[in-house]
């Protein structure tokens, strides 16, 4: 079945060629060297990233994963050339294409993340408001925690600022269980392979957002969702309200078309074999892989697109 005009047109625009030719499909691709740049151990990111780099080997392509801090560090890399792919959200990647005019594009939507604001189960922290004063990990310094975790704080109008710490998952884990924090941030699916175990050992809850999402939208625009963390995650009794993001597939702006037209092609030819988060939003769907907001959908994945709507 043929997409819808208005899809096929816009899919012809961000590939740069004219609407009639929409229908063109695309080869296989060369063999070439790509670096994956990740994320934290034990994060998604991380995760699917050694699954995706498996993928991209077996299709032909010499692919090695580059464990980083994330979102802007990924996105940094791209867009110096010390990395081909990688992945972040949608927030981070929103400013370094609008504000920062780095040159990197999209290859697709991926999947939902969800800021967690991680308290322990007995602590008297119960809104975002009752952090003002205390001591926060905000995530890593250049991860796609900090740059949420940064606006969610300023959304919230605390009375007095956080006090804050810039520290990885781990290292947050064991911040929050020693009692050096009172508090810590991560975005990313759900489960967190990471966040649940330490959950397993170390009661915690996580604090509601959802009432936080509209000033980020008025702020910085529709990157920012209504979300919910499911019940039984992390030894929660109920779901959890929170402000959700998507994660993005990106890329160098610069990296040849057959070779992001291929990228784009193993990504969906494996999605069940790459098991991303299965929270809601979780499965790749070629439908909203598009939508990459102010991310330009590179020409090479925007090809295998319009190659699989016909």
């Amino acid at each position: 079945m043929s997409a819808a005009p208005g899809r096929r047109a816009f899919l012809a625009l961000a590939a740069g060629v004219p609407a009639a030719a929409a229908g063109c499909g695309g080869r296989s691709g060369p063999r070439a060297r790509l670096r994956l740049a990740t994320g934290e151990a034990g994060g998604a990111y991380e995760v699917l990233g050694q699954r995706f780099a498996a993928e991209l080997r077996r299709g032909g392509l010499d692919a090695r994963v580059l464990r980083t801090a994330a979102s802007v560090e990924n996105l940094a890399m791209l867009a110096g050339g010390r990395a081909e792919l990688g992945f972040a959200l949608a927030d981070s990647a929103d400013r370094a294409v609008l504000a920062e005019r780095l040159p990197v594009a999209a290859l697709a939507r991926m999947y939902m993340n969800y800021v967690h604001l991680v308290v322990p189960a007995g602590s008297p922290v119960r809104s975002p408001a009752d952090l003002a004063g205390r001591r926060v990990s905000v995530g890593a310094a250049l991860s796609g925690t900090a740059v949420s975790a940064g606006r969610v704080l300023d959304a919230a109008r605390l009375r007095r600022p956080a006090v804050v710490s810039t520290l990885g998952l781990d290292a947050s884990a064991r911040a929050l269980r020693a009692g050096r924090v009172a508090a810590f941030f991560w975005s990313g699916g759900v489960p967190t392979p990471a966040l649940a175990a330490f959950a397993r050992t170390t009661p915690i809850r996580l604090l509601p957002l959802d009432g936080l999402v509209a000033p980020l939208r008025r702020a910085y625009g529709p990157v920012y969702e209504h979300a919910a963390v499911p019940a039984g995650e992390y030894g929660g009794a109920g779901p959890v309200p929170t402000v959700g993001t998507p994660s993005y597939l990106v890329c160098g702006a610069s990296l040849p078309g057959d070779v992001a037209f291929t990228a784009t092609r193993i990504l969906f030819a494996s999605r069940d074999r790459l098991e991303a988060p299965d929270a809601p939003g979780g499965r790749l769907d070629r439908r909203y892989a598009i939508g990459t907001g102010a991310v330009p959908l590179h020409p090479g994945a925007a090809r295998y697109y319009r190659s699989t709507y016909g």
